[in-house]
C-alpha cells in the first residue's frame, strides 16, 4: 500500500508537516502490523486523550472542598479557636483564587510546566500541613499555617490554568459545556478523594490530608506530556461526545452521593470501602471508553477515504481579505497613547482585550462585585458547615454527611450552569449573565435555610448551597471568555475570580466569625466560664449563626441585583452569533488536491 494512505490519519495537514508524515510513513513501510501502534500513539496525542486527562487533573483539583472535614482536625490538633480557624479558611481560599502567578505564568511558559509547578506546590503545602497535624514536626505558628495553606490551595490553579484554558483553546465552540464539564469533576473532586481516603487510610481525617498532598500532584505527573494546546479541527459529533461525558458523569455523582449516605447510616468493612472506591474509579474512567470507539471510527473513515482515493489533501491557511474596517483601523493615529488605547479605544465584546483593557471595563468591575457577594457568601457556608452542623446537634458522621452533598451537588450545579445556559443561549439567546442572577439568588435560600433552620432543613441548605455555589465558577469563566476573547483568557479568568478570597475575607473572617465568637463568649459567661477556662471555644444553639447569615443573604441579594445591570448591557452581545468567529477560523481552508510526485516537490 502506498504510505501517503495513512496521511488521513493525522488530520488536517499543513504544508510545513508533510515532510515530517512522509518520513513516518516511509520508516514504517505502510506494514499493517504497525497499525494498532500508529493508532494509540495518535489517540494520546489527540484532543480526546488530552480531554480525558483534564477531567482526571481537575477531579483530583478540589481538595479546597474537603476544608470542612479535615479543620475540626486542625482545630483540636492545634488548639485553634473559630477566628483563627475562619483565618486559615481565607488563606486557603486566598490561595485557591488568586491564580494570577499560574496565568502569568501560562501566558510566557509551556503547559507541562505550569502543571509541574502546581504538582509542586500541591505537595509542598498539605504535606507541611499533615506533619503538623500529627506532631511530627513542632507545632508551626498561625502566620505559618496559613502559608502552608495557601500555597497548597493555590496549586489548584496551576490544574485549572493548565487543564482548563487548554481544553477551552481546544474546544472553543463548547465552552460553556467544557467548562461545565471541568469545573463538574473539581466539584465531585471531594466525594471521590473521601472514597478514596476511607479504602487506603480507613475513617482518619488526619490521613486525608496526606491523600490530598500526594495524589493530586501525581496526577499532573503523570500527564504532564498530554495536556497542550492543539489546532482546532470542526468534528460534528463533538457535541455528541459531550452529552455522553455528562451522562456518565451524572452516573458516578449519583453513585457517589447514594454510597456516601448509606456509609453514614451503616457500617462498612474494609473490603466494603475498598468496593466502592474501585466502583467510583471504574465510573470515572467511563468517557476514555466512548474516546476510543469515538478517534477509532474517525482513523477508520481517514483510512477508508485514502485509500479510494490516493490523492493527499494538504489545507493551505488562507488568509481573510482585507476589509474596509482594516484598513481604516490601520490608518488609525499611530500616536494614541497607551492609556487612551485601555479606556478608549477597547475592542467589540467578544473580540480579543488586553489585560488591562478588560481588568479596567465596567463590564468586569460588575462581574468582581456581583463575584465578591455570590462567592464570598457561598464560601463562608461551604467552609462553616461543620461548626454549623455542630451547632445545630448534628452527629460527626451526619455532619461529613453535610459536606458530601455540598461536594456532589456543587457538581450538579456545574454542569447544570454549564450545558444549561449552553442549550439555552444556542437555542433562545439567553443571556449568560441572567443566568447567574437567578442562581445568586437561589443562593439567598439556602442561606436563609442556616440563619432560621428547622428539623433536617440542614440537609436542604447543604444542596441548595452546594448546587448554586458550584453553578457560579462555570458562570464566571464562560462570561469572561465571551465578553473578553481567549488570547489572554489565561489570566484573565484567574483575575476574575480574585474577588472569591476577599469577599470570604469580608464575610467569613470580619463577620461571620467575629459573630459565631461574640454568641460563644455570650454562652461562657451565661454559665460562668471565661475563654481561659475552656480550650476550644464552641457555640452551640441556632442563634450561633443567625445574624452572620441574615447579613450573608443580604449581601448575595445586592449581587444579583448588581448582575442584573451586566444583563443589561450585555443583552445585545448575547443576541448575536458569539461563536461566529470560531467558526469561520476553522472554516478557513482550502483543500487542494496534491498527488505523490507534488507532495515530493514540495
Amino acid at each position: 500500500m502506498n504510505g501517503l494512505s495513512y496521511l488521513g490519519c493525522f488530520g488536517t495537514l499543513r504544508i510545513p508537516d508533510l515532510a515530517k508524515v512522509m518520513g513516518a510513513t516511509a520508516v514504517d513501510g505502510g506494514s499493517r502490523s504497525s497499525e494498532p501502534l500508529r493508532f494509540f500513539l495518535h489517540f494520546v496525542r489527540g484532543r480526546w486523550f488530552s480531554l480525558f486527562a483534564s477531567f482526571l487533573i481537575m477531579a483530583g483539583a478540589g481538595a479546597t472542598y474537603l476544608f470542612g472535614v479535615y479543620s475540626k482536625e486542625i482545630k483540636s490538633s492545634l488548639g485553634y479557636d473559630q477566628t483563627t480557624l475562619n483565618l486559615l479558611g481565607f488563606f486557603k481560599d486566598l490561595g485557591a483564587n488568586v491564580g494570577v502567578l499560574s496565568g502569568l505564568l501560562a501566558e510566557v511558559s509551556p503547559t507541562w510546566f505550569v502543571l509541574l509547578v502546581g504538582a509542586g506546590l500541591n505537595f509542598a503545602g498539605y504535606f507541611v500541613i499533615w506533619l503538623s497535624v500529627t506532631g511530627k514536626i513542632a507545632k508551626p505558628a498561625v502566620w505559618q499555617m496559613c502559608l502552608y495553606i495557601c500555597i497548597g490551595a493555590n496549586s489548584q490553579n496551576f490544574a485549572n490554568t493548565g487543564a482548563l484554558v487548554t481544553s477551552v483553546r481546544n474546544f472553543p465552540e463548547s465552552r460553556g459545556a467544557m467548562i461545565g464539564l471541568l469545573k463538574g469533576f473539581t466539584g465531585l473532586s471531594g466525594a471521590i478523594m473521601t472514597q478514596l481516603y476511607l479504602a487506603v487510610y480507613g475513617n482518619d481525617s488526619k490521613s486525608l490530608i496526606l491523600l490530598i498532598g500526594w495524589l493530586p500532584a501525581a496526577l499532573s505527573v503523570v500527564f504532564v506530556y498530554t495536556i497542550r494546546e492543539m489546532k482546532v479541527i470542526r468534528d460534528k459529533s463533538e457535541l455528541k461526545m459531550f452529552y455522553i461525558c455528562l451522562i456518565s458523569t451524572i452516573v458516578l455523582a449519583l453513585f457517589l452521593m447514594v454510597i456516601t449516605i448509606f456509609q453514614k447510616v451503616a457500617s462498612f468493612s474494609a473490603a466494603g470501602y475498598d468496593a466502592s472506591a474501585a466502583v467510583s474509579c471504574l465510573l470515572l474512567f467511563v468517557p476514555l471508553v466512548f474516546f476510543v470507539k469515538h478517534e477509532l471510527a474517525l482513523w477508520q473513515k481517514r483510512k477508508t477515504a485514502n485509500e479510494e482515493n490516493p490523492t493527499t489533501k494538504i489545507t493551505v491557511q488562507t488568509p481573510p481579505p482585507p476589509t474596509s474596517e482594516g484598513n481604516e483601523a490601520n490608518r488609525k493615529d499611530p500616536k494614541v497613547s497607551w492609556l487612551a488605547n485601555i479606556f478608549f479605544h477597547k475592542p467589540k465584546r467578544g473580540e480579543d482585550y488586553t489585560i488591562l483593557q478588560a481588568l479596567l471595563s465596567t463590564d468586569m468591575l460588575i462581574l468582581f462585585v456581583a463575584t465578591f457577594c455570590g462567592m464570598g457568601s457561598s464560601l463562608t457556608a461551604v467552609d462553616n458547615m461543620g461548626q454549623i452542623g455542630e451547632s445545630l446537634g448534628y452527629p460527626t458522621k451526619t455532619i461529613k454527611t453535610f459536606v458530601s452533598l455540598l461536594s456532589i451537588w456543587n457538581f450538579f450545579g456545574r454542569i447544570f450552569s454549564g450545558f444549561f445556559s449552553e442549550s439555552l443561549l444556542v437555542k433562545y439567546k439567553f443571556p449568560r449573565p441572567l443566568m447567574m442572577t437567578l442562581v445568586l439568588l437561589l443562593s439567598c435560600i439556602g442561606l436563609l435555610l442556616i440563619a432560621f433552620p428547622t428539623p433536617d432543613s440542614l440537609y436542604i441548605a447543604s444542596i441548595v448551597i452546594g448546587f448554586s455555589f458550584g453553578a457560579q465558577l462555570p458562570l464566571l469563566f464562560t462570561i469572561i471568555s465571551e465578553l473578553f476573547g481567549l488570547k489572554y483568557y489565561s489570566t484573565l479568568f484567574n483575575c476574575g475570580q480574585l474577588a472569591s478570597p476577599i469577599g470570604t475575607y469580608v464575610l467569613n473572617v470580619m463577620i461571620t466569625g467575629h459573630l459565631y465568637d461574640k454568641e460563644a463568649r455570650n454562652d461562657l459567661a451565661k454559665r460562668g466560664l471565661t475563654r481561659a477556662d475552656v480550650k476550644e471555644l464552641t457555640c452551640i444553639g441556632p442563634h450561633c449563626y443567625r445574624l452572620a447569615f441574615i447579613i450573608l443573604a443580604c449581601v448575595t441579594f445586592f449581587g444579583a441585583i448588581s448582575s442584573l445591570i451586566l444583563v443589561a448591557r450585555t443583552r445585545e452581545f448575547y443576541r448575536g452569533d458569539i461563536y461566529k468567529k470560531f467558526r469561520e477560523q476553522a472554516e478557513q481552508e482550502v483543500e487542494m488536491p496534491v498527488t505523490t510526485s507534488d507532495a515530493s516537490k514540495r
